[in-house]
């Protein structure tokens, strides 16, 4: 029988919006859940640590962590047309920020790994500011650094603020791989065994199964956590980030995975639990 189990998610509302009846125990995990939420990098920070047993992380902190933890193939976050968005103050190129000071949503980010290959590609070099996402922004207006990566709401919401966009890096990663972009997937302990993953796959699977079914049971749920956003940005968020994928990663889903770790140095195989 499964045993209380340690997860954390981030407050955003495609997590949210996922994970609600089975944070709440409309879908009951039997042991019961101990529900973490936190910033997506703060998670990747926690998975680093081996701190829970099941965590929802950035597809590129996968590369250090498959030693202890296998990916499971729901509850991700994974699209076309999804990715981060690279803005600044003013109309600018990808080649004029060489040399420049760039914000970024912490270091073990897709949105950072990506952000570095478009550099790569582009021959340029910049000094990459990791900081908090919702920090991006406003040091981008402040003019502290002269360019972000946007995650999030950032991509509905910049142009609002004022800023220019320099490049869409999901359309980038799109045309350089002609794949889905991996933005953020769920890992679990490979101690806890194959058939818990398995249950925990199928459990995420109903409890998203059951936000589809009944939106209006999660709502209040999901606003919580998304005090600052306006219903807009939250359906749009929702619409944007959860998508087929979050339900079974499929082929081409693991094959984005597989690339992008692949990118990051990581060349394993056994990435994802076996169905």
């Amino acid at each position: 029988m499964p045993r209380n189990l340690s997860i954390g998610f981030s407050p955003c509302p495609n997590d949210t919006y996922i994970f609600h009846a089975l944070a709440t125990g409309l879908i009951q995990w039997p042991g019961g859940l101990s529900v973490t939420l936190a910033d997506v990098e703060e998670l990747n920070g926690l998975a680093a640590s081996g701190s829970l047993d099941v965590v929802k992380i950035s597809v590129a902190a996968a590369a250090g962590i498959l030693d202890d933890y296998v990916l499971l193939r729901a509850g991700g976050a994974m699209g076309y047309g999804a990715g981060p968005v690279l803005v600044s103050g003013r109309d600018r190129t990808l080649e004029s920020l060489d040399g420049a000071r760039v914000a970024i949503p912490g270091e073990r980010t897709t949105a950072n790994l990506i952000f570095g290959l478009c550099c790569r590609e582009a021959g340029i070099a910049v000094e990459r500011v990791p900081m908090v996402f919702d920090e991006v922004m406003p040091a981008v207006e402040a003019g502290s650094v002269e360019a972000g990566v946007v995650i999030h709401e950032g991509r509905f919401t910049f142009s609002e603020r004022g800023l220019k966009r320099v490049l869409d890096l999901g359309a980038w990663w799109e045309g350089f791989t002609g794949l889905p972009i991996p933005l953020g997937a769920i890992a679990i302990r490979r101690s806890l065994g194959e058939d818990t993953a398995r249950r925990m796959n199928e459990a995420i699977r109903r409890s998203l199964g059951a936000a589809r079914a009944n939106p209006e049971a999660g709502r209040d749920y999901v606003r919580s956590h998304a005090q600052e956003l306006s219903e807009d940005v939250v359906c749009s968020h929702i619409e944007t980030f959860v998508t087929d994928y979050s339900l079974d990663v499929g082929e081409s889903g693991m094959e984005a995975v597989s690339r992008l770790l692949a990118e990051a140095g990581c060349t394993r195989k056994d990435i994802f639990i076996e169905i």
